[in-house]
């Protein structure tokens, strides 16, 4: 059970953002409860500008973010964010997790323990020491993961997290969000790996030129799209 009060559901109401005059994002609104959310979408749909904006990387032009649990009015480091290319320090493996311990607010004590920790649960004990930076792909993904999983978020948001790996790394990040599922974080995702999708996704988000045109229970959505949109993107075609 976790100690800090919860800020989910998270709802999100007729999001918009827009940029030289244009909108990029108008009038997106969903909820997340919990479980594996994955968006999809075609390039330029907007799925990792609606991650950005809801992890409050960004400022809406218009609609509204809000934490509804009884902690989400102090809902900042509540939620983590993994990026496609994981942003690391110029530091050891586990220095990098202490550093993101140290702005979450952790004593010393703490931070190491949390972050032999996270070494030990992600596999990268034995990377402790390396320097982050000349680790591999699905290495350096894996201890972005793990720091998230650090700070104890109630929810992650990763975009597009194995683009640039292999199969093998691929199995490696899925088995570390693995952990996150078992511990009850919920996850919200973008990928354009279809199997991918449907092997972590309880339910799908799918957005089209900049609307959210579908939130579906994974199985519903891959056998029966509700739109033509969405059923031309699973066949593989692009329609306007």
């Amino acid at each position: 059970m976790r100690a800090d009060p919860a800020i989910l559901p998270l709802e999100v109401a007729d999001l918009g953002f827009q940029a030289d005059g244009r909108w990029l994002l108008r009038q997106v609104s969903f909820r997340i409860e919990g479980g594996r959310s994955i968006v999809l979408g075609h390039n330029g749909a907007g799925k990792s500008l609606m991650l950005r904006l809801c992890h409050g990387l960004l400022t809406p032009a218009e609609g509204q973010v809000r934490w509804r649990g009884p902690g989400g009015g102090d809902s900042v480091r509540k939620h983590a964010m993994v990026f496609q290319r994981p942003v690391l320090l110029r530091r050891s493996a586990r220095d990098n997790l202490l550093h993101a311990l140290a702005l979450a607010g952790l004593d010393r004590r703490s931070r190491a323990l949390r972050a032999d920790a996270a070494l030990d649960r992600f596999g990268l004990a034995a990377l402790a020491g390396r320097a982050a930076r000349v680790l591999s792909g699905g290495e350096q993904q894996r201890l972005a993961i793990a720091r998230a999983w650090a700070v104890r978020p109630q929810l992650v948001f990763l975009d597009e997290p194995t683009a640039h790996l292999d199969p093998a790394a691929t199995r490696g990040v899925e088995a570390a969000l693995e952990v996150f599922r078992q511990e009850g974080t919920a996850v919200v995702m973008t990928t354009h790996d279809l199997g991918q999708a449907r092997r972590l996704a309880d339910q799908v988000l799918f957005l089209h030129q900049g609307r959210l045109l579908e939130q579906t229970p994974a199985p519903r959505f891959f056998d029966t799209p509700r739109t033509p949109q969405a059923a031309a993107f699973l066949r593989g075609e692009h329609i306007d």
